[in-house]
């Protein structure tokens, strides 16, 4: 149920017509809430939602010209008051007398809770305020079913007051709800109930480590990555199989085995902290430049020179794709720079893409040399290239970017081209066929 399509008005018809929020649609979504708010206010498409009373005449009405000749029919009696509407409905009322008045019933009615909320960001300041302070007098274990639609709330101007309590609440609440949240589905929810249970000390560091290498939330993998660390001894944090705590040394071997560089750096700066520099050293040939830069910056503080290390790595660089990016990161122009361009033609494309992406870290990139990478049957090395030459684009022959933009090319060379073309300000329109 979203905004205020044919879903929602049903819903309010429904709920006008004596049914429950639980019988007209899912009380469990915050969406579905926040939209049958709207759809009661809605002035355009709501039908009519304060209906005759049963039995009462309908009352036809008297035409223009009638009443222009004079013609007056039988006085109808006047129209009985219309009964009041269902609390679900009066909440959303859009008379904010009418909102401010059904807030009494929230108190008997726990299912109405949600359209209380609501009321808490209401742009009508004394609606607001009852709001609040009956929310307030609710448990703090009341708040958590509510905690999506507190979130979706709080992004309003007037909608801080319910996040303030629900927050307090789980700072103050039993452990095994703030936990539960750590499971919902909302982004927000389990973010906040994360956040506060890092505060709380309510995760172990083995379970901190788990949810950040497991996670797809970059927000969630760099909190849990941090106090995983921020939870460890120096002293305990050893080699597995030293002495020390075996746990810890488990949280380090999470970090360092997640798939995120950003949960893998985490871990490899914490090796120097836990006086494992010589554990950074399979990093410096990781895939992700982060990674390979936190893993020479260990081994430099346990005072060994990563250069060596990446020059003897790059001898067998089809089992280290990676050291050719970090022998550029870290090597010598005058030194390096013809190794790299020997594995440009290496038969592994992780060898060829990697070095490219070494040349450009070390700033040797000669166009005429790489040009012919734009050709590369392997689309990864293809970008890279083009990543490399852009800046050299105004220099490559207009006429051999337009050969590699014909349809006929694959769509990496083609794409190749025409970025070169647009960096040179040459570029065509593309011809039939092109896509």
């Amino acid at each position: 149920m979203d905004g205020w399509d044919g879903e929602t008005m049903r819903a309010v018809v429904r709920v006008c017509e004596g049914a429950t929020p639980e019988e007209s649609f899912d009380i469990t979504s915050a969406d579905a809430w926040l939209a049958f708010d709207a759809g009661v206010r809605n002035p355009d498409d709501r039908p009519r939602l304060f209906t005759r009373p049963p039995g009462a005449p309908e009352r036809p009405a008297q035409r223009l010209l009638d009443r222009l000749r004079g013609r007056t029919g039988p006085r109808a009696a006047p129209p009985a008051s219309p009964p009041p509407p269902p609390p679900a409905v009066a909440l959303c009322h859009p008379d904010g007398r009418v909102r401010e008045a059904a807030l009494d019933a929230v108190r008997t009615a726990p299912g109405l809770r949600p359209l209380l909320v609501v009321r808490c960001a209401d742009w009508v300041a004394p609606v607001r305020e009852k709001a609040r302070a009956a929310l307030a007098e609710l448990p703090g274990d009341a708040l958590f079913p509510l905690a999506e639609l507190i979130l979706r709330l709080s992004r309003r101007e007037r909608g801080d007051c319910a996040r303030t309590l629900l927050e307090d609440a789980l700072r103050e609440g039993p452990a095994t709800e703030v936990l539960a949240l750590t499971a919902a589905p909302d982004r927000a929810t389990y973010r906040l109930a994360y956040r506060i249970a890092v505060e709380r000390g309510l995760l172990t560091p083995i379970e901190l480590a788990a949810t950040a290498a497991a996670c797809g939330d970059v927000t969630l993998q760099d909190l849990c990555a941090e106090a995983a660390v921020a939870a460890l001894k120096p002293e305990e944090a050893v080699r597995p199989g030293a002495s020390g705590d075996p746990d810890a040394a488990a949280v380090l071997d999470r970090l360092l085995a997640a798939r995120s560089p950003r949960v893998r750096s985490a871990g490899v700066t914490a090796l120097r902290r836990a006086g494992r520099h010589g554990d950074a050293e399979p990093f410096l040939a990781d895939r992700s430049a982060v990674v390979r830069a936190c893993a020479r910056y260990v081994l430099r503080q346990g005072g060994v020179d990563p250069l060596p290390l990446y020059r003897e790595l790059c001898a067998d660089p089809a089992a280290h794709p990676g050291a050719a990016a970090g022998l550029g990161e870290c090597g010598d122009r005058t030194t390096d720079a013809e190794a790299l361009w020997t594995l440009v033609e290496h038969p592994v494309p992780a060898v060829r893409l990697h070095a490219i992406s070494g040349l450009r870290a070390l700033d040797v990139v000669v166009r005429e040399r790489l040009t012919p990478s734009l050709d590369d049957p392997s689309p990864a090395v293809v970008r890279a290239a083009t990543r490399a030459l852009l800046p050299e684009a105004a220099g490559i022959p207009e006429h051999l970017l337009h050969e590699r933009s014909a349809p006929e090319r694959p769509r990496a060379v083609r794409v190749a081209a025409d970025r070169l073309l647009r960096a040179a300000g040459r570029q065509r329109p593309p011809q039939p066929g092109y896509w």
